[in-house]
């Protein structure tokens, strides 16, 4: 029968420290299980012309999925296989030039051991994630990796707790050593992630998101101020880029410059656009990423920025509304 305990606040806190305590004690001593055996395992993982194929039951088969998506998302193709599934059909996924590694915390999981002789036969390099050496799976694996801790977070010391959580740590650690080893760089990252903020931040260039065309407001120097106002009115961007004869951008006019002539003269019948116009705007290249000119926009504290190419011709308008609505951020 269950016997409730009463806990204070003061107890529930120190409980909760005490989890946190001996996790991070358990992901701590792994740091000697990083040797030659792993460093034989990045290599196997480098070198393969398949996949990297992981299975296991129950809350290691949690942590195999986890370090699958780590592993995809940084540049090593994986997949999980369940290994019940995997004796009813799905071992046929498996292939020569595949990588398979086991996780179980004891080392006999009957379900992820029965797989082993199965897979020799496809002759594939196996690698053991287990807690103990001598046990069935790491005695038939070409690799170990040993993830054992003391203690389980669980004060009954039965439920995976601090395992998993060095479990989840040996995985980040083969998935960053081969995201180095690969040379793994930002924008490799930004094309496996194309539809979050952070792939959009990595990737977006300026002449994918630019206004261009007829919708850029422009005018010449000599337009009078009645049709720049216009031109600013009509585009819709709170500014309008300002030429000279030659298509060649001088200058920016924006709702601030207005509001300061206003303040200054309300006789503007004979002005003219390079009368108003704030010289040498801020400009970019539609190569530029999105991220990029968010942040001289935070920079220099302006709504606007103006594409040129390179005889200095306005070819794009960005305005920071565009770029945040597109879930741009500063970094």
């Amino acid at each position: 029968m269950k016997k409730e305990m009463t806990l204070t606040v003061a107890e529930i806190i120190e409980k909760g420290k005490d989890v946190i305590r001996l996790e991070a004690k358990a992901v701590a001593s792994l740091e000697s299980s990083i040797n030659e055996e792993f460093a034989k395992a990045v290599e196997v993982m480098f070198n393969c012309k398949g996949r990297v194929i992981l299975t296991g039951m129950g809350k290691s088969g949690l942590i195999a999925r986890k370090i699958v998506a780590t592993m995809n998302s940084t540049g090593t193709p994986s997949i999980y296989l369940h290994p019940s599934d995997a004796m009813h059909g799905d071992l046929g996924m498996v292939r020569k030039n595949d990588v398979v590694i086991f996780i179980s915390k004891s080392g006999n999981t009957e379900e992820v051991a029965s797989l082993i002789p199965l897979l020799k036969r496809v002759d594939v390099k196996m690698i053991a994630m287990c807690g103990i050496e001598d046990s069935k799976i790491v005695r038939q694996c070409d690799i170990f990796l040993n993830i054992n801790v003391t203690e389980e977070a669980c004060p009954l010391d039965l439920a995976p707790t601090s395992s998993t959580t060095a479990t989840l740590a040996m995985g980040d650690a083969l998935a960053v050593a081969l995201l180095e080893k690969r040379g793994f760089t930002k924008e490799d990252f930004a094309i496996l992630h194309p539809g979050g903020s952070l792939g959009k931040r990595l990737s977006l260039e300026l002449k994918e998101i630019m206004i261009k065309g007829d919708k850029i407001p422009v005018v010449n120097e000599e337009t009078s101020l009645k049709d720049a106002i216009l031109e600013i009115t009509s585009k819709r961007l709170g500014a309008t880029s300002v030429v000279n004869e030659r298509g060649e951008l001088t200058g920016i006019i924006t709702d601030g410059d207005l509001r300061r002539l206003l303040e200054k003269t309300l006789n503007l019948s004979s002005v003219k656009a390079k009368d108003v116009m704030t010289k040498n705007p801020k400009t970019l290249k539609d190569n530029c990423l999105g991220s990029l000119a968010l942040q001289k926009m935070e920079n220099f504290k302006i709504t606007s920025i103006i594409i040129t190419n390179e005889e200095n011709k306005p070819i794009g308008f960005v305005h920071l509304h565009d770029l945040v609505n597109l879930g741009l951020r500063v970094r």
